[in-house]
């Protein structure tokens, strides 16, 4: 029995499906497999059944697998706390991002961190929130970009940035007109929106109390922030976006950007880790390399 057996183990109990399971360890499918059944035959039983398309863990299987995922982060915590004696920041680092955040923070800090310490296997994911929180909690990622909301307590968190929202409003609609929009204005206009499932529509909903103001979801309830800009230049309503994504608009698509008017809708992204997370020499590299990618006046809060 090995570690890495172990490993293969927890990511199939986990995932459910061995192909996603040898992507997530980074091998390919016949070797994940081949692992876990020597496992098996060194165990003398079945840890998992194959059913309708989709893996099942034995009693057994499962009981194994509880075992395993604490071992596998007793052991990723040895390292880890090795690592950090060492100031190490070799290795893999799986980090979770908003997909709100990911299109215009990624490349700013990303590619530069990359050649700079190629002895890091960074691997980002993007996943909203509700995702995010517990996929940090059990150890599956080591840490998170993502906006900072109220029940966050019980992990350590960073503050990264300030990023505003800001108003992208069509040529057609009557606020075009204003340099700043108020959140009185958004009454009755039409707002293309994320889902309920995306923070970014839940800030923005508290931020500028828009329950009277119509929204896109009875029409189009998925998609995407770029998506919802591109509906907006074709002639209808407006949308928000955060403040980093003005820094790729063309001169003429800023010319449909509106601030708000004070109090300024804001976010703090924060960098989220475990209370127990010791790699402290990635963070905190992490954190200088986000920070010094975005523009100064966004390293504090707007107006104060």
């Amino acid at each position: 029995m090995t570690l890495q057996q172990l490993e293969y183990v927890v990511a199939v109990n986990r995932l459910r499906q061995f192909a996603k399971a040898a992507s997530y360890c980074g091998v390919t499918q016949p070797t994940l497999s081949a692992m876990i059944q020597k496992l098996e035959a060194e165990l003398g039983i079945r840890l998992f059944e194959r059913k309708a398309g989709r893996v099942i863990p034995t009693a057994i299987g499962e009981a194994v697998a509880e075992r395993a995922e604490r071992t596998v982060a007793m052991a990723r915590g040895i390292r880890d706390l090795v690592a950090n004696e060492k100031q190490e920041v070799g290795g893999r680092f799986r980090l979770g991002i908003l997909p709100t955040i990911a299109p215009y923070l990624l490349p700013r800090f990303l590619p530069k961190l990359c050649a700079t310490h190629p002895e890091m296997e960074l691997r980002v994911v993007e996943m909203k929130t509700s995702d995010i929180c517990p996929a940090v909690r059990q150890g599956d990622l080591d840490a998170a970009i993502l906006a900072r909301l109220d029940g966050m307590e019980e992990f350590s968190l960073k503050t990264l940035f300030y990023e505003q929202f800001m108003a992208y409003v069509s040529r057609t609609n009557r606020l075009f007109s204003h340099e700043r929009i108020r959140t009185s204005d958004l009454n009755d206009e039409y707002l293309w929106m994320l889902d309920e499932g995306h923070c970014f529509h839940g800030q923005l909903v508290k931020f500028c109390h828009l329950k009277a103001a119509r929204s896109s979801q009875d029409t189009y309830s998925l998609g995407s922030i770029e998506t919802f800009m591109r509906m907006v230049e074709g002639g209808k309503g407006l949308t928000f976006i955060p403040q980093l994504a003005t820094e790729q608009l063309s001169d003429e698509q800023r010319q449909m950007v509106r601030p708000f008017a004070i109090p300024v809708p804001t976010r703090e992204v924060v960098l989220m880790t475990r209370s127990d997370f010791v790699r402290d020499a990635v963070s905190r590299l992490l954190c200088q390399s986000i920070r010094a990618s975005v523009p100064k006046e966004m390293l504090t809060p707007p107006y104060k």
